[in-house]
């Protein structure tokens, strides 16, 4: 999916429960695909295919050490997302703005 928007392959990677935990143990340190598999009730390959659409997201960088897989965290791929996520920035300011200013009316009535 090499020809997907950047977001679109983070929000694909970032949609099943399994990968955004699978992030979690990440963030401590890299691991193997052995060490992330332990702790989850599912075999090495369905974590292996779990890593895949992390890495094909940006949000891992897999590193081959002899005959092991290194998997770590890319944080730096959460930017399209969070530049996303921005867009609606303004909209809560604004909400919370009216919000603030209904309550201070309502506190000098």
């Amino acid at each position: 999916m090499p020809s997907a928007p950047p977001e679109q392959l983070v929000f694909r990677a970032l949609a099943d429960p399994t990968r955004r935990d699978i992030l979690l143990k990440l963030r401590g340190h890299d691991m193997t695909i052995a060490e992330v598999a332990d702790g989850f009730d599912m075999t090495r390959a369905a974590v292996k295919k779990h890593l895949t659409m992390l890495s094909d997201g940006g949000l891992i960088e897999v590193q081959a050490r002899g005959r092991e897989r290194i998997n770590r965290l890319n944080p730096a791929a959460l930017s399209p997302l969070r530049d996303w996520l921005s867009i609606f920035d303004e909209f809560w300011e604004d909400k919370l703005a009216a919000l603030k200013t209904a309550v201070e009316k309502d506190t000098k009535t």
